[in-house]
């Protein structure tokens, strides 16, 4: 058996995974964000990611023979920031991926120190609010103390594995986005220009996402229930892991994640930059990824049904109850239009200082039109973000769509209308799955991740719909349109983080 666990923005997950790639249990437990101030979006190591892990293992472990548990792998969202003392105390909430946009600043100013063009040729990426470096820096400016006494700067998943092996790693696929500190072409730490906020020795050794850490430690056995002894892999974030639990593993293939926000990885033998997406290395040696992201998806569907009132008990319910009002309204939402840059947006804008707007609303629209623009309006989102890999020339052979999101046909469809992709929605126990495939290659049980991307069956494939495509794509110009005109203005009214 192999046990995999993800940890997401709202959700943690872990599966047993058998030799012949069958679940055979799992286990969820949900749980929230902190968001102290505008930009900041935080969790706290311990209370929630450990927790989850603690509660998820203890659960699954009951189902087997601990002899018969061979791996453990785990992901987490990221590339989050985690400072830690010498004895993986956390000395604060861990500062999230993305979402958090509180390193404006830092952003600047260390642009301006290395230049963009260097930090380009480093990283294969400019700085943006998915950049761990300037959130260090951040903490150096503003919470020196913390700063100071920290051993380790880390992520999220590198603190879930320190914890069960005592072994502090971070996979080259993560690192790969703590810009500017990592250099892409040579796969190493390079903190050049950057030592008033960093140094090499308070980062995690680098390997990757299927090398032992080590093995689980006693006190982790105790919190857990996973056999002493059992191999533990360095492990990835939650979106390569995602990747690989679809079966994206190979050339040109496009993994759409639709979560709490859209993340897309493109897998690919040969490194490719972009300043408008993001260059990483993958999860296996001589493997590459472009990728993009958006700061709503799923979190702006919970915002709209909070805010129409149809939040039930069951998130399954709530979530039916926004579709079956949407499906009132028609595709162009009769004329609204909205942009649910509600924490700003990444891919292709880049500007964390974004945020929602709807235009076009009249006394004769309802609730269903507002619910149908905001639907497609995150449609758009994610359209924008994937036409960057066409500009960057990097072809996409297959789509494969996953995440709780997928079942929502006004955001697919609007994806699949604008884009003229077809995407197959993979009946995939996510990342979680990833992970325990990741476990199973770093034990040396599976030979290729080939051969586990025959574990993963298609629920359905979403097709462009002609009927309303005239419609959305007029839209969708409207959509890159309205950011346009509503930058400066955007920039004057957010709030300074």
């Amino acid at each position: 058996m192999f046990l995999g666990i993800d940890v997401g923005t709202f959700e943690s997950k872990g599966v047993l995974v058998d030799a012949h790639g069958e679940v055979v249990a799992e286990a969820r437990r949900r749980h929230g964000i902190s968001t102290p101030a505008p930009g900041h979006v935080e969790q706290h190591p311990l209370e929630v990611w450990w927790a989850d892990v603690v509660a998820i293992a203890r659960e699954l472990t009951a189902h087997l023979d601990a002899r018969d548990l061979a791996g453990v792998g785990v992901s987490a969202i990221g590339p989050c920031v985690v400072a830690t003392d010498a004895d993986l105390a956390p000395l604060r909430p861990g500062i999230l991926y993305g979402i958090d946009t509180r390193a404006t600043a830092q952003i600047e100013r260390i642009t301006s120190a290395l230049g963009e063009d260097e930090i380009l040729r480093r990283t294969g990426n400019t700085l943006t609010s998915q950049s761990a470096g300037p959130k260090i820096a951040w903490l150096a400016d503003e919470e020196p103390d913390v700063w100071r006494e920290a051993r380790w700067f880390m992520t999220s998943q590198s603190f879930l594995v320190a914890k069960l092996t005592g072994e502090v790693t971070i996979d080259h696929g993560t690192a790969g986005y703590f810009h500017p500190l990592y250099d892409l072409a040579e796969a190493r730490w390079d903190v050049t220009g950057c030592e008033d906020f960093i140094d090499v020795e308070r980062l995690p050794r680098l390997g990757w996402a299927t090398d032992i850490a080590g093995p689980t430690t006693a006190a982790a056995s105790r919190e857990t229930g996973i056999p002493v002894g059992t191999p533990v892999i360095i492990g990835t974030t939650d979106a390569p892991a995602e990747a690989v639990g679809s079966g994206v593993v190979a050339e040109g293939q496009l993994m759409a994640m639709y979560g709490s926000s859209g993340y897309f990885i493109r897998v690919g033998e040969s490194l490719r930059v972009h300043p408008k997406l993001w260059s990483a290395p993958f999860v296996f040696p001589g493997t590459y990824v472009l990728a993009a992201g958006t700061s709503t998806a799923g979190t702006a569907t919970r915002w709209l049904a909070d805010l129409l009132a149809l939040t039930e008990a069951d998130d399954g319910a709530t979530f039916a109850a926004l579709v079956e009002l949407a499906a009132e309204s028609e595709p162009g939402a009769r004329g609204v239009l909205a942009l649910p840059h509600f924490a700003g947006e990444r891919t292709p804008f880049q500007d964390p200082l974004s945020r929602g707007a709807l235009i076009g609303l009249g006394l004769e629209h309802t609730r269903a039109d507002m619910a149908r623009a905001v639907l497609e309006g995150v449609g758009h989102s994610i359209a924008a973000a994937i036409a960057a890999f066409e500009e960057a020339a990097a072809p996409v052979s297959r789509v494969t769509a996953i995440g709780g999101a997928t079942r929502n046909p006004f955001i697919l469809g609007t994806v699949s209308t604008v884009t003229g992709l077809d995407q197959d929605v993979a009946d995939s126990a996510g990342g979680a799955f990833g992970d325990a495939v990741l476990a199973a290659i770093g034990v040396g049980a599976i030979v290729s991740p080939t051969e586990a991307a025959g574990w993963t069956s298609i629920r359905t494939t979403v097709r462009p719909d002609a009927g309303s495509q005239e419609r959305l794509r007029a839209d969708h110009a409207d959509f890159t349109a309205l950011y346009t005109a509503l930058s400066d203005l955007q920039h004057r009214r957010a709030p300074r983080v």
